[in-house]
């Protein structure tokens, strides 16, 4: 089974036009404005998946089988509170004739009308994808009778699914956001397609060779790989008992990043790669997130700001830190080589952080990977969004070549550039 850019960003086309389309319908279903937050394509692994799960919210869900030019199972998952504040306000729609008094502070569970709502909305938002990736592909998706699932794990939404992901392999899982006046309604969207369903739709998505599934994954594990040497290299540079945890590869829209990022001030480092492959590097913090790094990294009062001279030089040698192992893990396992530029710091207002680089990179390329990264470091947690945007060639030159084999054996020992501090 072979993907490529093409491919990707048709999905992720499918995945704005049937989110676009669900909030339309929620919107005359529910008679409030809604408009379309984030949509990612998120490829993660089926631990992953059941670990979101495993996070103590009650979660409600919709799930359909769908036939056709798709064959699958599409899941659309709420969390509890989120699912009965929807049920609340369309209720209240229905006017007295509902006949029910459904204050979300008062409803414990799910009732017979609740969960026919609930079941309601969600088999609209599961339609609402679904007509948005037929009409993309220009097919008819088939959909069965929506089945309500509700739960504390993964198990009841989709344990007893054929397609579902094990443990250790790689699936695509759609996440969207619809966000309404006054509230934000936050799910997740899991399509789980049959191997075959998905191969021959893969076949007539492609405009070039493409890349091997099994390459994709690699290319994940290698970011672990990477992720595994940052870790050790920043707890030997550092004095400090550091970790890196990669939850998920992302695949967006480059116009896409700048909406995404939170609408605050963020510290970060920016890179530019070249070899094979090329491409560019940023990490984004927020500040918060940022002074911590500084506290735990400069053992003695800094600047009132945290970002003088010796702030500034803690978040960059950081981030060479961070560069370092990623790419020149990538260039062990590619056998290449891979260099970067000295770091650029970044310390401004959401958008304004990432646009420059997002400028630079449109005028060749459309999407990017996103690796959506914690770093942990002396019991302090620090959200990092690390940006990886590789040329599109060249990532799949690159790829194509990987030997998967080598990922596990070969070793990822970084070598470090001098941070220029002046």
């Amino acid at each position: 089974m072979k993907l490529d850019v093409n491919a990707l960003g048709t999905f992720y086309r499918m995945a704005r036009e049937g989110a676009g389309l669900a909030a339309g319908r929620l919107t005359h279903m529910l008679g409030v404005e809604t408009k379309v937050g984030v949509t990612k394509l998120n490829f993660m692994r089926g631990q992953e998946i059941r670990r979101d799960f495993e996070d103590a919210t009650e979660k409600v869900g919709v799930r359909v089988k769908l036939t056709g030019g798709i064959e699958g199972y599409s899941v659309v998952v709420f969390e509890r509170e989120n699912a009965l504040r929807i049920v609340e306000t369309l209720l209240a729609e229905a006017g007295p004739d509902a006949d029910v008094d459904a204050n979300v502070d008062e409803l414990d569970g799910f009732d017979e009308m609740t969960e026919s709502a609930a079941t309601e909305v969600g088999h609209i938002m599961n339609s609402g994808f679904i007509d948005g990736w037929a009409d993309v592909l220009e097919t008819v998706i088939d959909v069965s009778t929506p089945e309500f699932v509700e739960g504390q794990t993964a198990e009841p939404f989709f344990g007893d699914i054929d397609e579902a992901p094990a443990d250790d392999d790689l699936a695509l899982l759609f996440q969207s956001q619809i966000e309404t006046v006054g509230t934000e309604v936050g799910f997740s969207h899991y399509l789980f397609p049959k191997r075959e369903s998905m191969s021959k739709l893969l076949e007539q998505l492609r405009t070039s060779e493409g890349i091997e599934y099994d390459k994709l994954d690699g290319f994940d594990r290698m970011a672990e790989r990477g992720a595994e040497e940052v870790a050790k290299t920043a707890t030997t540079l550092t004095g400090i008992d550091t970790s890196v945890d990669i939850r998920r590869l992302n695949f967006v829209s480059l116009e896409a990043i700048p909406e995404q990022v939170a609408n605050e001030k963020l510290v970060g480092v920016a890179f530019e790669f070249d070899g094979m492959p090329s491409g560019y590097l940023l990490f984004l913090f927020d500040e918060e997130s940022a002074h911590e790094i500084v506290d735990a990294m400069v053992p003695m009062e800094v600047d009132e700001d945290g970002f003088g001279e010796m702030g500034t030089s803690a978040i960059k040698e950081l981030g060479n830190i961070m560069a370092s192992g990623f790419l020149d893990g990538w260039a062990n396992v590619l056998d290449t080589t891979i260099d970067h530029s000295t770091p650029e710091f970044i310390h401004d207002i959401g958008a304004a952080a990432v646009d420059p680089v997002i400028i630079q990179l449109g005028e060749n390329q459309d999407f990017a990977f996103v690796f959506d990264t914690v770093v942990m470091a002396d019991g302090r947690e620090f959200d990092c969004e690390v940006y990886a945007i590789p040329d599109e060639s060249d990532l799949e030159r690159a790829l194509n070549n990987l030997d998967v084999d080598r990922i596990e054996e070969t070793p990822t020992t970084a070598e470090f550039q001098e941070v220029d501090n002046t």
